[in-house]
């Protein structure tokens, strides 16, 4: 049986005699004046702006009137269908010459170097104009198995297509290749050491890791293709701006007209934007424990909370 040794009292921790015991401590809130100041200058700036919309020359009748007028649902679709195909074009080039880059070919790495040099130094509406314009340096298309005028052969559509796509194919080459080189080396030694060949290691092993890395700035890439496909109005391709000035050159509604293309661009980008963020989610499965709360789970959770406190009461 042990004995039990009492703790000797500190005399420090001993009040005196007769001494009154403290009050409990009071936390008291740091005041964050700039805070309040900076909120109201900014609702003084959306007030005062509001107030000039109000009182300008615009005939807000018209839209809600035009927002879902055939002419502009026609533009819409397309601009999503090009927007689309336009990024899996480029996404299939981009982890092609990704691919090129990193290999040890010095033609092929070349090659791939000046591709994305080139479309990545020149301007989307530039080159635009140059597939477009085509035919004046080349007024027959001769493939030897196939012959045809430029004219015929470059659509608006298929102008449309090369200068998003190709363009867009050398931005996706950056970042595939940078989510090619965040997987470790070791992943690729291993795969050979298991008798794969090259392809079936990047098709297998690399490239399913690499993902997690590709998916949130191609997310991002294809909103701005969302927003850049407005520049296609170039070479006459009918999407939701040429609609809308379609319609602004029959009413004389230039302004009302933008707004709803503005409307429609803010809720094609809204919407795949969500998309873009549970893909994201799907990927980082395997990198994160345990992944945090969507949106709607803590929604949820908050309601939850409230109602049981309110059963509880």
């Amino acid at each position: 049986m042990t004995d039990k040794l009492d703790k000797v009292p500190d005399p420090a921790d001993t009040p005196p005699a007769g001494a009154v015991p403290p009050d409990a401590i009071r936390a008291i809130p740091v005041r964050h004046y700039g805070r309040w100041i900076s909120a109201v200058v900014v609702i003084g700036l959306v007030v005062a702006l509001a107030v000039a919309f109000s009182q300008g020359n615009v005939r807000w009748a018209t839209v809600p009137e035009k927002l879902f007028d055939p002419t502009i649902l026609r533009g819409v679709g397309n601009t999503i269908w090009i927007s689309i195909t336009s990024m899996v074009l480029g996404l299939v080039l981009g982890v092609l010459f990704a691919v090129m880059r990193l290999s040890k070919n010095p033609v092929t790495s070349t090659i791939a170097w000046f591709y994305i040099w080139l479309f990545r130094g020149t301007p989307v509406y530039v080159q635009l104009l140059i597939w477009f314009n085509l035919a004046l340096i080349f007024p027959i298309l001769n493939l030897g198995f196939y012959k045809d005028e430029m004219t015929q052969v470059m659509t608006p559509f298929l102008a449309a297509l090369l200068g998003l796509g190709l363009n867009e194919g050398a931005y996706m080459a950056e970042i595939v290749r940078a989510g090619i080189q965040s997987v470790d080396e070791g992943q690729t030694e291993a795969s050979h050491a298991l008798g794969m060949t090259r392809t079936q290691t990047m098709r297998r092993v690399v490239l399913p890791q690499a993902m997690r890395v590709i998916v949130p700035p191609s997310g991002n890439e294809f909103i701005n293709m969302l927003k850049t496909s407005s520049l296609v109005v170039a070479v006459q391709y009918f999407d939701l701006l040429r609609a809308a000035q379609d319609i602004a050159s029959t009413s004389f509604a230039v302004m009302e007209m933008f707004f709803v293309a503005s409307i429609w661009y803010l809720a094609l980008t809204s919407v795949f934007s969500v998309g873009q963020y549970y893909l994201e989610r799907r990927y980082a499965r395997g990198a994160l424990r345990s992944l945090p709360p969507t949106p709607l789970q803590k929604v949820k959770a908050k309601l939850s909370s409230f109602s049981n406190r309110k059963a509880v009461a």
